[in-house]
């Protein structure tokens, strides 16, 4: 595993949370990163990358297959993932 690799998921554990439509972030469900790491490559995982602007342009670490989102706009594309599927933000 590159040390990108580990940086982007370490990354997840702190940024999990942020955005959540039903709950507040501090309610919002954790992964360990043994567990993202084990779901990594499932079809029933999305990553969505939720970083503002700036952090994510100036960022050399990004989860291969993360989709970004701009986080001001929840509401036009959080309906477009599926609730089957395990959604991790970061």
């Amino acid at each position: 595993m590159t040390k990108r690799f580990l940086i982007a998921v370490s990354l997840i554990f702190f940024m999990v949370g942020i955005i959540t439509t039903s709950a507040r972030s501090a309610d919002a469900p954790r992964m360990t990163k043994e567990k993202l790491k084990a779901m990594m490559g499932s079809p029933d995982l999305v990553i969505i990358d939720v970083r503002i602007d700036d952090a994510w342009a100036e960022s050399d670490s990004k989860i291969q297959g993360a989709v970004r989102e701009d986080p001001d706009e929840l509401k036009s594309w959080a309906d477009k993932y599926s609730k089957d599927k395990t959604i991790v933000l970061y």
